[in-house]
């Protein structure tokens, strides 16, 4: 689970959601997918720099929402 951090920069209110980190085996590293946000996809190197990528695909998913009016995707419990 990652949680973006009320007043950060990242997000403005607090968010949880799963990513799931999927080894590239052709380009090495990993590509991160976002199951509650359809089509917020990133990559990394590490583990560490995909957790900070992802955490700035979904801010910007969150900013572009807004921008359009759409409501913002809450996960559902497993």
């Amino acid at each position: 689970m990652l949680t973006l951090v009320p007043g950060s920069a990242k997000e403005k209110y607090m968010r949880e959601y799963t990513i799931i980190l999927e080894p590239d085996t052709e380009a090495g590293g990993y590509t991160v997918t976002v199951p509650a946000l359809p089509g917020c996809i990133t990559q990394g190197e590490t583990i560490e720099q995909c957790i900070e990528r992802a955490q700035e695909a979904i801010a910007g998913y969150m900013e572009s929402l807004r921008a359009e009016g759409e409501p913002i995707p809450v996960e559902q419990a497993r």
